[in-house]
């Protein structure tokens, strides 16, 4: 039955309320995954195997009862928590050797829902210490490998999840982005992953939104996969004082089945906040590839530029900062953490209250700033990142973290900005391609061409090295989530075929 594993989430929910398999057989069919290929890829800082068969006999025995009745739609599933999120009993390090006796009390409301929607709980997957770098590696596990290329990073801070997934390990694994982590290992996994717009997944009950960068999500292989994942996490709890309309389809699942266009659709490769950042020549082709998928179904594309100047994005660096040190570290733990949380946190302690307050402010003029330099555009089209997914070590800078952080800025010129702005923005799985070596690409020009015209097949790179994923980027304004998944799932028979 480790076939199963191979199936969308939605085809083996489908496959156990039929009968053609059990909610048991599914989750013993991920644990053999896991016991498997994860040895070699690291995606799990915990497996739980007691809890997932437990959850999974409960399922079969849920489904049993109701006949032909209505089951939760993701019955039987395995779907992992990154280890950021709590599982009340566990353990949860969020990959910090400083937080190692912490055990959850409860459940973070997103790990309630997805267990209201059938999931079961397979394992915690890992994360960098406290998410904050677009890698994943730590004091206290092994570095996350990416199964397309092991001597590669998946990315981060979802980089357990998006290993699990393009691992083959399970359909579907819980994530979360603050400043691109769905969307940085959904490009460097060759997967699929939404950054829902800002309250659309509310942090309740627990939970609060702080700066409201982050918000929960999913990395899938599927985009009706993520659509379905957003149904059934993009519910409310008391006390919510965002609330976004549902899409007009009545469920983003339904949207996917919707006609998006004609669409206006910009196109920007100028990095946002890093505008002298190397922009590797195949993240390019990931774009142009879209643009011809796009023309070809009648959209309409055009240059748009950069929404703000880099510098306007520089007080962002005190809002990270200050989120850094708000983490509940023990101070006789302090020496525990790496050298990269160190120094954010005590850049963080260093930012006045004025200082972070016009920092908030700033923010909420780029809305206003991007909104009216894109208003005449639909959704934003770019790469998701600059560069292939990245060499273990390479980003990784214990010696300088300054110069880490700007490298991890030079690599993830796009993300962050989306989660300043607090609207949607989507990864796409559009291209692959061989590089050699690792090393950056030439920077590109910084003004994108008219329009793309024909594709014509990428060179190969010398000396061909792995294939690897290139992700393309499509952001909307704040609550059209809907329109992306539309577009995506038109877009997706055509992602990467055989390239």
């Amino acid at each position: 039955m480790s076939e199963l594993m191979d199936l969308t989430g939605r085809r083996l929910a489908e496959a156990i309320r039929v009968g053609e398999a059990s909610a048991v057989e599914a989750t013993e069919a991920a644990l053999e995954r896991i016991e498997r290929r994860d040895g070699a890829l690291a995606a799990f800082v915990r497996v739980t195997p007691e809890l997932a068969l437990a959850q999974a006999r409960a399922a079969d025995r849920l489904l049993a009862a109701a006949g032909d009745g209505p089951v939760p739609p993701l019955l039987g599933v395995p779907v992992p928590i990154k280890d950021l999120n709590m599982v009340a009993g566990l353990p949860m390090a969020a990959g910090s050797a400083a937080l190692a006796d912490f055990v959850a009390p409860v459940d973070d409301g997103v790990v309630t829902l997805l267990r209201e929607a059938g999931t079961v709980m397979v394992g915690k997957t890992a994360t960098p210490e406290l998410g904050l770098p677009p890698y994943t590696e730590t004091d206290i596990a092994p570095p996350v490998r990416n199964p397309w290329d092991e001597t590669r990073s998946p990315g981060g801070s979802s980089g357990g999840a998006a290993a699990a997934v393009a691992g083959g390990m399970v359909p579907i694994a819980q994530g979360s982005d603050g400043g691109g982590s769905i969307r940085i290992p959904a490009a460097a996994c060759g997967l699929v992953g939404l950054k829902p717009s800002r309250g659309r997944i509310s942090t309740g009950p627990n939970g609060v939104d702080g700066a409201a960068l982050a918000t929960s999500g999913v990395l899938t292989r599927d985009v009706r996969d993520t659509a379905l994942a957003l149904d059934v996490l993009a519910r409310p709890w008391p006390g919510d004082d965002r609330l976004l309309p549902r899409p007009a389809a009545g469920s983003f699942l339904a949207a996917c089945d919707t006609d998006p266009g004609p669409l206006r659709v910009g196109v920007v490769l100028t990095p946002f906040i890093t505008p002298d950042a190397p922009v590797h020549p195949e993240a390019i082709r990931a774009v142009e590839k879209t643009i011809a998928l796009l023309e070809a179904r009648g959209h309409r594309v055009e240059q748009v530029g950069v929404p703000f100047p880099a510098e306007q994005w520089q007080p962002f660096k005190d809002v990270w900062s200050v989120m850094a040190a708000q983490a509940p570290i023990p101070p006789e733990r302090e020496h525990l953490l790496v050298p990269l949380t160190r120094w954010m946190r005590e850049r963080g302690r260093g930012v006045g209250g004025v200082a972070y307050a016009n920092a908030i402010a700033n923010g909420q003029q780029l809305q206003r700033q991007a909104a009216s330099a894109w208003a005449d555009v639909d959704l934003v089209l770019s790469p998701t990142l600059a560069q292939p997914a990245a060499p273990i070590g390479s980003i990784r800078n214990d010696a300088d973290p300054a110069r880490d952080f700007e490298d991890q800025c030079a690599y993830t010129p796009w993300t962050s900005t989306w989660n300043i702005l607090g609207a949607p923005a989507i990864s796409l799985p559009v291209h692959r391609a061989r590089v050699g070596g690792g090393e950056a690409g030439p920077a590109e020009p910084a003004e994108p061409v008219e329009r793309a015209g024909p594709v014509e097949p990428a060179e190969p790179a010398e000396p061909a090295g792995p294939m690897l994923p290139f992700g393309a980027m499509l952001g909307a304004r704040t609550g059209r989530e809907d329109l992306l998944l539309a577009l995506a799932a038109s877009l997706e028979p055509d992602f990467a075929p055989g390239s």
